[in-house]
C-alpha cells in the first residue's frame, strides 16, 4: 500500500442542523387573560368595587347613597423583531439549507418573548387611571402578597408544601374563587427538585390520587405547576409566581408574523427571514397574583435563552 494514501484522506461533516439548547415553546401563554388591541395603549379590564348593606337611617328617613369605586388598568405594547439574512452565494457552498432552522429559531424567540412580558409584569408597577392623562402607579405589595423565603423554616428554604399551603390560604383570604378558575404556580428546575424530595408529594399516603405523573409534578393543592428557567432571582433566591388566570394579562397588538422574501436590493440576492410581534402585559387586581421566594443555589448558573 502506498505511503502517500494519507493525502487522500477525507473529512465528513453531518448534514443535520439542530437548534442549540433553548426554550422553544411558551410556558405561560394561555395561562393569563388575553386580548387583541390597537392604539398606543389599551385598558384590558375595568373593576367595580363592592358595596356594603347598611341598616336604614330610620323610619321615613331619606334614602342614602353608596358610590361604587371604579378602577381601570392599562397595558402598553412592546415591539420586537428579528431579521436574519441567508446569502445565496453562501448556500451554494454548503449542502445544508439553514432556512427552516432559522425560522424555527425565530419562532422560539417569540415564544420566550411572550413569557418574558408576563414574568416582567408580574411584580412590576402597574398603571391605573381614567385615561392617558391621569395615570397613577400601583406597586406590588410584598407585605401583603409575598411569601418569605424563610416561611416555615429558620433559614431560607426552597419550594415547600408549607409555602403552597400558605399561598392557598392567602388566595382564600382574598376571596379568589379557586374552584372557578385555574391558578398557575410558576417555578423552575430547582423548585421541581424541591417538590420531588418531599414525602407529601411522592407518597400516596397523603393523597387519594397520585401526585406524580410519569415522574413529573404537574398539579398539587389546586395549583397547575409550570416550570420555567426565566424567573428572576437575587442572592440565591428565586421569585416564584403564583397567579390566577385573572391575575395577569397579555395584550397582543400583533401576533407573530414571519415574512420570507428575497432581497433584490442587496448583493447576492439573499433571502430575508423577518419576524415581528408586538405585545404587552400587566398585573391585574391585587390578591390575584402572589410572589413566593424560594432558595435556589443554582441561580448564579442561570443559562439563557
Amino acid at each position: 500500500m502506498s505511503e502517500n494514501l494519507l493525502n487522500l484522506f477525507t473529512t465528513q461533516f453531518s448534514t443535520v442542523l439542530q437548534l442549540k439548547l433553548q426554550q422553544k415553546q411558551s410556558k405561560l401563554r394561555g395561562r393569563a387573560m388575553e386580548g387583541f388591541h390597537v392604539g398606543k395603549q389599551a385598558s384590558p379590564i375595568q373593576y367595580a368595587g363592592a358595596v356594603q348593606m347598611k341598616p336604614p337611617a330610620g323610619r321615613f328617613a331619606p334614602i342614602g347613597r353608596q358610590d361604587i369605586d371604579f378602577t381601570r388598568r392599562w397595558v402598553f405594547p412592546v415591539d420586537r423583531d428579528a431579521n436574519q439574512l441567508i446569502d445565496t452565494f453562501d448556500k451554494l457552498k454548503t449542502t445544508i439549507d439553514p432556512t427552516s432552522s432559522e425560522a424555527e429559531a425565530a419562532a422560539a424567540a417569540v415564544a420566550r418573548e411572550w413569557d418574558d412580558r408576563l414574568i416582567s409584569a408580574a411584580f412590576a408597577s402597574a398603571s391605573l387611571g381614567v385615561d392617558g392623562a391621569s395615570f397613577t402607579t400601583e406597586t406590588f405589595s410584598t407585605s401583603s402578597w409575598q411569601i418569605a423565603s424563610t416561611f416555615g423554616s429558620a433559614a431560607a428554604s426552597g419550594l415547600t408544601v408549607a409555602k403552597m399551603i400558605e399561598a392557598k390560604r392567602i388566595f382564600r383570604k382574598a376571596q379568589v374563587d379557586m374552584e372557578a378558575e385555574s391558578i398557575t404556580w410558576v417555578t423552575n428546575s430547582q423548585g421541581e427538585s424541591d417538590l420531588l424530595n418531599q414525602v407529601q408529594i411522592v407518597s400516596t399516603e397523603f393523597s387519594d390520587k397520585p401526585v406524580l405523573q410519569e415522574g413529573k409534578v404537574t398539579r398539587f393543592l389546586g395549583f397547575d405547576i409550570v416550570y420555567s428557567e426565566r424567573l428572576a432571582s437575587a442572592s440565591n433566591v428565586r421569585n416564584n409566581i403564583v397567579a390566577a388566570k385573572s391575575g395577569w394579562y397579555l395584550g397582543i397588538w400583533k401576533d407573530v408574523e414571519n415574512d420570507i422574501t428575497q432581497r433584490k436590493d442587496l448583493s447576492g440576492l439573499p433571502y430575508q427571514i423577518y419576524t415581528m410581534m408586538s405585545s404587552g402585559a400587566t398585573r391585574l387586581e391585587p390578591g390575584r397574583l402572589l410572589s413566593t421566594l424560594c432558595a435556589d443555589t443554582s441561580a448564579a448558573a442561570d443559562v439563557t435563552p
